[in-house]
């Protein structure tokens, strides 16, 4: 499995507009094959900050996950209306027994 969390910030006028494309995107994402879990949540102790977490099956449900156009939307989205460099980690994961 793959785990993937993220961050970007927003700014006080853009952060409406953010949220409103990361539920779209979540939402999207959650039906794409290979896709196990899709969250976004506002960071509670910098309300201008949306966390993301997602799990995939496999690297390479997760590399067609990033080129899907509605994929390559958002990202382009997200960087119009940040505030700073959104932040992203990949790690595979192992389950446990």
């Amino acid at each position: 499995m793959i785990v993937v969390s993220g961050t970007v910030t927003g700014k006080p006028d853009t952060l409406d507009a953010m949220l409103e494309a990361a539920l779209e995107h979540v939402r999207r994402s959650r039906t794409e094959p290979g896709c196990l879990q899709h969250g976004v949540a506002i960071d509670a102790e910098n309300p201008l900050t949306l966390v993301f977490y997602e799990e995939w099956t496999d690297r390479a449900a997760l590399d067609a996950h990033f080129q899907v156009p509605g994929s390559l939307a958002f990202v382009k989205a997200m960087r119009s209306l940040a505030a700073s460099q959104t932040k992203m980690k990949i790690l595979p994961v192992e389950a446990p027994g």
